[in-house]
């Protein structure tokens, strides 16, 4: 009965908790992400969507989220980050600062800054964006529509900012 902690004792009898394992479900949150990015928001401001997880409706928040599971319905996160890992099957539009493609899209997106869509990233639908990236190997199709950062001065380019476009970027280039 000695081994056991009362308030009013102030001895070192009481056993230090084992610190608590890291997750499994918060390994994709840092491997997704390269080291190169800036103004990315800590762990702790990202909420996630497993694997497991169903959700139809209308998602909105303050801040940014990961999905690994199904969504569907329309996502908003204005100044947030929404990633779509590789077991995420998203059937919605999504609003955000920056959206990142791992898994499947079917909607509409809109970044007010970027748009990523990594090599096993499938995105079907329309682009709004400051900024797009498709790598080898994603898979897009749909209209892209560049529209400048308001808080940047515009940079001197020939041509038009906004861009019609329909792309498989699975597919290699035909000459």
């Amino acid at each position: 009965m000695s081994a056991m902690w009362k308030p009013s004792q102030t001895s070192s009898i009481t056993p230090t908790p084992a610190p608590e394992p890291a997750r499994p479900a918060a390994a994709p949150a840092q491997t997704f992400e390269p080291a190169t990015r800036t103004a990315a928001p800590s762990a702790g401001d990202q909420a996630t969507i497993g694997k497991g997880l169903v959700i139809k409706g209308e998602i909105t928040g303050t801040e940014s989220l990961y999905i690994d599971g199904k969504v569907e319905g329309s996502i908003t996160l204005p100044g947030n980050r929404v990633t779509v890992g590789r077991n995420g099957n998203v059937t919605a539009n999504i609003t955000a600062r920056e959206i990142v493609v791992l898994g499947k899209i079917r909607g509409n997106v809109t970044a007010t800054d970027r748009i990523d869509i990594r090599t096993e990233g499938s995105l079907t639908g329309d682009v709004t964006a400051a900024r797009i990236s498709i790598e080898d190997g994603a898979f897009f199709k749909g209209g892209i529509d560049i529209k400048k950062a308001d808080a940047k001065p515009a940079a001197a380019t020939s041509g038009p900012v906004a861009v019609a476009a329909t792309s498989e970027a699975a597919k290699p280039a035909q000459a």
